[in-house]
């Protein structure tokens, strides 16, 4: 079984983890299993996108399915391709926030189902039983299409832009795809964009586009400060994720978008379902309690909430590392509507972006979310739970281990995609608290540290 094979897709080194030969038995397995007639197909700027893509089309050919090539573009842009042309798969050819050396392939099913884990680990035995015809497996896509008037068209549907108002707006792709989106909607908006790191660079010369990294934050919030904008907003490679920046250049925490995202939809369709996750909480199901939103837990990762939004037919759903899944767009995550929303909020309330947050962040301070390199990773929130337990008044385990305390509480769980363990912890209105009890769990977790 190839390496690259992850719980939600692939994703690995070019070459040595992932190169054409790799992904052609991939897409081969793919189409077999999931019996498709027709693919589309996307990459990011990575340098190694294009050739991946030869071998995609090449294996579509080979196992009777239409290949339909949108291009260099982001993984939104594969989602809304395959259920416009109503596609039976989509592959997206991206490592998102990976260093330059990785490409990896994003999958989905028709109507932007995700593939479960049990669906991948099959794909992965049957790819060991492709053997290659030829030493040449590149090819040439059935159809390409341009798909960026329509999706311009979808996205403004999703907002009332006769009614937002003027105003600058920073906006980093740190030279990723993100910009051709900007451009794409600039004529469109009332804003003044002022954008950075704008140019597509598949080696990454401004560092990886991962703004959940404080050391990728100084750029944006230094630019928003220089320019007096409203907000800035800086995005990943395949700019499936938004992160967002007040009028102060301060960066906002993706835990209280969710919120203000939640919020504003709940007031255009009340009593909604909206999916939240364990890892931080407390801000948001009070956030939907007070409007009578339908609060419903799932387990982190894309291909959970995806299934947990369908299952609720929920309007929206957030986590804290900025995936934000609509309704409107399959129930898939998007990484353009939540600054349309957020401008749509901010020209709706007449209220700063660091005023929307105040209240959130006074009322449930959160701390940065922390990661652990540890060898024995089940061993070290076993000793959690027996240290904590006497005094915990209660225990979730959706995702990892949740313990809730009278004004505090903790999430702590094993990466789905890296050998890391993650904290997150927030309070009830007192920082102190947050200070004091996230140095005591950094100690317990760092006597475990490889």
């Amino acid at each position: 079984m190839e390496s690259c094979f992850k719980t939600y897709d692939v994703r690995g080194v070019v070459p040595d983890e992932l190169n054409p030969s790799i992904a052609y038995r991939i897409a081969r397995a793919t189409i077999q299993i999931l019996g498709a007639k027709s693919v589309v197909v996307g990459h990011d700027i990575r340098l190694s996108g294009r050739s991946l893509a030869e071998a995609i089309f090449r294996a579509c050919k080979e196992e009777g399915a239409i290949s339909t090539f949108i291009g260099e573009c982001g993984t939104e842009e594969v989602y809304f391709a395959n259920f416009h042309l109503n596609a039976d798969a989509g592959i997206m050819i991206t490592a998102s926030h990976n260093p330059a050396q990785y490409n990896g392939l994003k999958i989905v099913g028709k109507d932007c189902v995700p593939l479960s884990s049990a669906t991948i680990e099959e794909i992965a035995r049957r790819t060991d039983s492709i053997e290659l015809d030829s030493d040449d497996i590149s090819g040439v896509p059935d159809k390409e299409e341009s798909l960026r008037q329509t999706y311009k068209s979808f996205l403004l549907s999703q907002i009332k832009s006769t009614q937002l108002s003027s105003m600058k707006v920073v906006a980093n792709p740190g030279n990723g795809g993100a910009g051709a989106i900007i451009d794409l909607l600039r004529d469109s908006l009332p804003f003044e964009f002022i954008v950075i790191n704008s140019e597509p660079d598949g080696t990454f010369p401004n560092g990886v586009p991962n703004p959940l990294l404080p050391e990728n934050r100084e750029d944006t919030g230094k630019a928003v400060v220089e320019n007096g904008a409203s907000f800035g907003i800086a995005w990943d490679g395949d700019f499936d994720r938004c992160f967002f920046f007040d009028e102060k250049g301060s960066y906002v925490e993706g835990y209280y978008v969710v919120s203000i995202l939640a919020a504003f939809l709940l007031r255009q369709s009340p009593r909604e379902a909206v999916i939240y996750e364990p890892r931080l909480m407390w801000d948001t199901v009070d956030t939907l309690t007070s409007l009578n939103g339908k609060a419903k837990i799932s387990q982190t990762g894309h291909a959970f909430f995806k299934q947990a939004m369908r299952d609720n037919n929920a309007i929206y759903g957030g986590e804290i590392s900025a995936h934000h899944y609509f309704r409107s767009f399959r129930y898939c995550d998007n990484g353009t509507l939540p600054w349309l929303i957020i401008g749509a909020i901010l020209s709706e309330t007449n209220c700063s972006l660091s005023g929307l947050i105040h209240e959130h962040r006074e009322r449930f301070p959160c701390c940065d979310e922390q990661n652990f390199t540890i060898e024995e990773p089940l061993a070290a929130i076993s000793k959690i739970e027996r240290l904590y337990k006497g005094e915990c008044k209660e225990i979730d385990r959706t995702d990892g281990l949740s313990m809730s305390f009278e004004d505090w509480r903790f999430n702590v769980r094993c990466s789905n995609t890296e050998p890391l363990v993650r904290l997150n912890l927030e309070t009830r209105g007192n920082k102190t608290l947050l200070k004091t009890k996230l140095q005591e769990l950094r100690s317990i977790l760092s006597g475990f540290e490889a």
